[in-house]
């Protein structure tokens, strides 16, 4: 990567990207754009319980590994991972891609149906296209945000949908790496940038809107080498008016890593 600069959103794992990137010769900043909540409780795994034995789900659909390990460990603490596991092993699970697998198979629950690559709302609603939904309680273990589009989706076809929120999106505690960010962007200083979540996009605009900057933003971005995670990153970037340099395929961070690796290095 020659030295180039190599501008990092990503929070849980940018520690360990900073370094593939390090290892290939380019020069990381690590400026975290996102920080991950805990909103899970008693009250909720209680309340999702009652409301599993009073009208049982028919499917229940996994999206992060963070926010599955969450429900269990949040049930755990309630002494009711065994109601748990049972009402899954009566219910139809679908899960949208390998982190909420792993989860769900070191806790033994049995898996029917799997999003395929690139993990997408899309590819969810493939997996689950031949469940018969009308009238159909459906649970959603959300991310940190709702995916309106899976919702709308389910309701169109009849199903009565639950979301159980495990954990919401913030801002990070501490905004000055994303501040030291937006300056080294004003004053050319960075090569590249890595969104690995459509809601770095969001919060890195949320934060130039605090200094008066959201209006340059695109403008500062154009020109430098823009990786992004995936198709769902690649949207967000687009509506922006961000036109991604290469989308990572499939969309993991060692591919993402090779291909921009690749694109840096070339002449």
């Amino acid at each position: 990567m020659k030295s180039k600069v190599v501008a990092i959103l990503e929070t849980r794992t940018g520690e360990h990207l900073g370094e593939l990137i390090a290892r290939r010769g380019g020069v990381p900043m690590l400026a975290p754009a996102l920080e991950e909540i805990p909103e899970v409780d008693a009250t909720t795994v209680t309340s999702l319980l009652e409301s599993w034995r009073s009208q049982p789900f028919k499917l229940a659909i996994f999206q992060t590994g963070v926010g599955t390990r969450a429900l269990f460990q949040a049930a755990d603490s309630l002494g009711a991972t065994d109601e748990l596991l049972r009402s899954l092993a009566a219910t139809t699970v679908a899960v949208r891609g390998p982190k909420p697998t792993g989860e769900l198979n070191a806790r033994r629950v049995r898996i029917d149906l799997k999003a395929a690559s690139p993990f997408t709302t899309d590819t969810v609603l493939e997996a689950i296209a031949g469940i018969a939904l009308d009238r159909a309680p459906v649970m959603v273990q959300r991310y940190g945000a709702t995916n309106q589009r899976l919702r709308d989706a389910l309701e169109a076809r009849g199903a009565m949908v639950r979301e159980i929120a495990t954990y919401r999106w913030g801002l990070p505690a501490d905004l000055g790496p994303l501040h030291r960010l937006l300056d080294a962007l004003t004053e050319a200083r960075v090569d590249a940038v890595v969104f690995t979540s459509a809601v770095q996009v969001q919060n890195l605009y949320a934060v130039a809107a605090m200094q008066g900057r959201s209006e340059t933003l695109a403008g500062l971005l154009h020109g430098l080498l823009i990786a992004s995670i995936g198709p769902v990153c690649t949207r967000e970037l687009l509506a922006h008016g961000i036109k991604p340099t290469l989308e990572a395929n499939p969309p993991k961070l060692g591919p993402l890593v090779t291909a921009l690796d690749a694109a840096l290095s070339a002449p």
